[in-house]
């Protein structure tokens, strides 16, 4: 939630890279929106946005019960806003200019605290998945993905143990706006039991899809 053209498209562009879907918002009045009707892994959100600045923006969300991680991303820096910042619900706060390298390894960070996870690294079973280079492998052999197997991949090992349903995985993997066939899911999980083993993703009828740490696959 950038109202800066260039800067927009940079994030957008290397979060793209890391493998998340990524929706973008110019105004406070569209992120505001996009933040009360979509569910989002986390926020990037800068506090001079026009029509509705950041900073009401996220007592608006924390009023309203979203717990959405947000990080924010600003260039006002004195230390008196980063406290009001935090305080009016913020998770992390960053002044620009910045290193992009840094904001992908805080959102990691929040990501990853946001679901529980303690270790930078997520593994499930024989499966690890290194968020930080995009990276699979089981017994320690690399599993190629493509970027849609990978993010459904992600989001339910980042949810470990959980049943994830199969509109929460369409939500998650492509961005606002895209054509969200909540189909292709299947055709993903199937492509992901081919490659990591039958019975390493479990179908809960009606319900979705879940992993499990301690679960065997054959």
């Amino acid at each position: 939630m950038e109202d800066e053209t260039r800067l927009s498209q940079q994030l957008s562009q290397a979060l793209g890279e890391a493998g998340y879907a990524v929706d973008c918002a110019a105004d406070g009045e569209r992120a505001d929106f996009l933040g009360q009707t979509e569910r989002y892994d986390a926020v990037v959100l800068d506090l001079g946005l026009p029509s509705v600045d950041g900073l009401t923006l996220l007592h608006r969300w924390r009023d309203a019960g979203l717990t959405t991680p947000v990080l924010i991303l600003t260039a006002r820096g004195s230390w008196h806003e980063k406290v009001q910042g935090i305080d009016r619900g913020a998770d992390d706060y960053m002044s620009k200019p910045f290193r992009m390298e840094e904001v992908l390894a805080r959102l990691r960070a929040l990501i990853r605290r946001s679901s529980g996870q303690t270790s930078p690294e997520l593994r499930c079973g024989e499966v690890a998945l290194d968020p930080r280079v995009a990276k699979v492998t089981r017994n320690g052999t690399p599993v190629r993905l493509t970027s849609h197997e990978f993010r459904v991949l992600s989001y339910l090992m980042h949810h470990c143990g959980r049943v994830v349903s199969q509109s929460e995985l369409t939500d998650h993997i492509y961005a606002e706006g895209a054509d969200r066939d909540s189909n292709t899911v299947e055709v993903f999980v199937a492509r992901l039991r081919r490659k990591l083993g039958a019975s390493f993703i479990e179908t809960v009828r009606g319900l979705g899809y879940r992993v499990n740490s301690s679960r065997a696959d054959r």
